[in-house]
């Protein structure tokens, strides 16, 4: 069955804010599990050729997800989310920074809060990921990294890991 699937990206810069909202052709559970387990994280978030690489993960209020993006060449950005709300199968909500690989934050790179919702579709489920910064500043930093065309390549990855998941 083929799908028209949606995406939209949006900055509100007056708002420090970027709403993505993507749809996947996949059940609800499926896509959950892709976003809340890191055997399946680790195999879509980074944009490729890069890969994801969980050192540790607690999904639960008041745990931590700390992972390297590692490169083609082996170099490693680590990165940090500490997970604030947990609605399963609705939403989570976490802050995300830039960090050391012991899970220290990097106070100068940008951080952010995100609140990831999950809209049960049927046969697809919609992903809404509302990213809130401090300040405008640090939403430029991470568009200027690239942020929108890596989260695309990452979310395109995701799609065809669902078609081979769903089997």
């Amino acid at each position: 069955m083929s799908h028209n699937l949606a995406f939209d990206f949006s900055v509100d810069k007056e708002n420090h804010t970027i709403t993505v909202k993507r749809e996947f052709a996949a059940e609800l559970p499926l896509v959950w599990d892709a976003y809340t387990k890191s055997e399946i994280l680790d195999q879509w978030w980074a944009p490729k050729p890069w890969k994801a690489r969980t050192k540790s993960m607690d999904f639960r209020e008041g745990g931590r997800w700390i992972y390297a993006m590692v490169g083609p060449e082996g170099e490693e950005h680590w990165a940090i989310a500490e997970y604030k709300k947990i609605i399963v199968h609705k939403e989570f909500t976490g802050l995300d920074a830039f960090a050391d690989a012991d899970g220290n934050v990097n106070i100068d790179m940008p951080q952010s809060t995100w609140e990831v919702t999950f809209t049960d579709k049927g046969d697809t489920t919609q992903v809404q990921s509302h990213i809130m910064y401090d300040d405008l500043a640090q939403l430029e930093v991470t568009i200027q990294m690239g942020f929108k065309e890596g989260l695309t390549m990452a979310m395109e990855g995701l799609d065809e890991l669902l078609e081979i998941l769903k089997k």
